[in-house]
């Protein structure tokens, strides 16, 4: 578990690196007044990023358990079962469980 977090660590500090870089890279090849010389020039270093270091490669994980879990919307930094045994155990004020 710890080799997962410290890779999703890298992984982020990588992307946080090149994020300026590749929005540069992806207006001026969406921006319609720049010759197609310089748009290709653009294409070509895109293609030439790596794609290891994609938003999309990123794992959302669990403050307390660091495990990969779908998370709540409204607890964006616990998991499910993590938040199910926060409000199980009255920690998170205001919070109870439903019933009708």
């Amino acid at each position: 578990m710890k080799k997962q977090t410290q890779k999703d660590k890298r992984i982020r500090k990588l992307f946080n690196k090149r994020e300026l870089n590749y929005v540069i890279l992806k207006s001026i090849v969406k921006n319609e007044n720049l010759s197609l010389i310089t748009k290709w020039n653009a294409i070509l270093k895109l293609s030439n990023l790596s794609g290891r270091h994609n938003k999309t490669k990123f794992v959302s994980r669990c403050v307390l358990t660091d495990s990969k879990a779908k998370l709540s919307r409204t607890f964006k930094k616990f998991s499910r079962l993590s938040l199910l045994r926060l409000a199980r155990s009255g920690t998170i004020s205001g919070l109870k469980k439903a019933s009708w």
